[in-house]
Formats: structure tokens, C-alpha cells, sequence
């Protein structure tokens, strides 16, 4: 997956911006091959609090995931853009929980990322340094296909790339879940964040990934024929493809 070659610009000083159009011309701290690593490896260990709070992945397992699993066979699940870890980990758990069969691949192409979440390993999750098209070109394939805040991030032809390597690893489902730009969802992280304004990137690239990221409508008109974008509360939009359900929508949707 390649980045835009984009630079970093002056993120406001107050809760109120301008989210009437995507601000794909930032860049995120974090992206930089270059940024500070202790500030990367802060990042990486606040995301489950942050992801938690957030990124509602406890309603997507329910509702998409375990619906999928069974106690008696093992589902595959790949998550692809892994950063720290955190959401293999929360999936491989919530499914055990259950009584669920669930083994989790855990990908990320930037070695930085690989190696913190390698280094906190988890029963039933394994991670690969690799990207899509790696698997893609290795033939593999897994039942389940999901990303956490990885669309967002992804110039046009990587996303285009991303999304055509997920239909292809998919058997069953990709779910890709990212921020729903609003308003609101600005103002609420510009306040809830202020306490780790210098711990980490947290904050600055948090505010640049609302002001990065779409509206389900949007969203929606960037999708390939057969993917449905779904609004969820409270500032979500996923990216859906359900291979299991046979027959695909006729084209995209908010």
C-alpha cells in the first residue's frame, strides 16, 4: 500500500472546522517513515483505549463476525493494515469467549507496526510483515477480510488496489470500517483528546483522519460495483462486501 505523497499542514487550534469537503492533502504524523519512534510506539500502545472508545468494533463482531463462526470449525479472519495489533487481539478474544473458533492473521507492511504487535502476542492471532497484494500474489485466502482506519489513509489507485485485493483474499466477508467525517465527530475528539495532546500522535492525527475521511455518501460513490457502504453510529461508515450472502447488490450505496 502507498501513500499519498502529501504534506502535513497546521491542524486548527479549536473544535471548530470546516468538514464540509475531504482535506486529502494532509498527512499524518504517524505515516512518516521518518517520525519520531517512541512517539510511534505511544501511538500504537494507546490505540485499544482509543479503538475502544471509538471504533465500535465490539457492535461490527456481533452484528457481521461471529454470525460467521462456528465451535466446531475454524474460521479465518484477515486484518489487513494491523498497525499495533489491538484489533486482532480484541477479535481473537471476543471469539474464544464465545466458544468460537477464530484464527486471526494480523498483516501490516510497515515493519515499524509488525514489530510492536509481534512483540505482544495473543493466543490465535498470528502477524506477517506483508501487504494485500502480497497475499494477493501468494494465492492465499480467508474467510473473513477486515481493516480498521486503513481506507482513509490510501491515495486512489492504493485504495482501488486494497479494495480489488480484498474481494480476492475474501471467501466470505470484508469489512472495512473507517470514520464517518462530521462536524460532531471533529468537535468530540478535538475535546476528548486533549489530555494526550503530547503523548503521542493520537490527537494531531486523529483530528487529520476525521478531516481525511468520508461521508457514507461519499464513500459510497468510491466503491466498486457488489460493495455496499453502511452508516453506523455514531461516526462510522464501513465498506461491505458480502460474498456469503450469494448474490451482490447491484452497485454500491449509502
Amino acid at each position: 500500500m502507498v501513500l499519498s505523497e502529501v504534506q502535513p499542514s497546521r491542524d486548527p487550534r479549536g473544535p471548530v472546522v470546516d468538514v464540509a469537503r475531504r482535506e486529502v492533502g494532509l498527512r499524518e504524523l504517524m505515516d512518516d517513515p521518518d517520525c519520531d519512534l517512541g512517539q510511534l510506539r505511544r501511538t500504537y500502545a494507546v490505540f485499544p483505549v482509543v479503538n475502544g472508545l471509538v471504533a465500535g468494533w465490539r457492535r461490527a463482531y456481533r452484528e457481521r463476525i461471529r454470525p460467521l463462526l462456528s465451535a466446531d470449525r475454524s474460521t479465518t479472519l484477515l486484518d489487513l493494515g494491523s498497525g499495533g495489533g489491538d484489533l486482532a487481539r480484541s477479535l481473537a478474544r471476543w471469539a474464544r469467549r464465545d466458544g468460537l473458533r477464530l484464527a486471526v492473521t494480523a498483516v501490516d507492511p510497515d515493519r515499524r507496526a509488525h514489530d510492536f504487535a509481534s512483540a505482544r502476542p495473543a493466543v490465535g492471532v498470528v502477524h506477517r510483515c506483508a501487504s494485500s497484494g502480497d497475499l494477493v500474489d501468494a494465492g492465499e485466502q480467508f474467510d473473513v477480510v477486515v481493516s480498521n482506519h486503513v481506507l482513509h489513509h490510501l491515495d486512489d489507485s492504493s485504495r482501488a488496489a486494497v479494495l480489488s485485493d480484498s474481494r480476492a483474499l475474501a471467501r466470505r466477508l470484508v469489512l472495512h470500517s473507517d470514520i464517518r467525517r462530521s462536524r460532531a465527530a471533529y468537535a468530540g475528539y478535538w475535546v476528548g483528546t486533549l489530555p494526550l495532546a503530547r503523548t503521542s500522535f493520537v490527537r494531531v492525527d486523529g483530528l487529520r483522519s476525521i478531516r481525511r475521511s468520508w461521508t457514507d455518501a461519499e464513500l459510497a460513490r468510491e466503491l466498486p460495483v457488489g460493495w455496499t457502504a453502511v452508516r453506523r453510529p455514531p461516526f462510522r461508515v464501513w465498506a461491505v462486501l458480502d460474498l456469503a450472502a450469494g448474490a451482490a447488490d447491484p452497485g454500491p450505496r449509502s
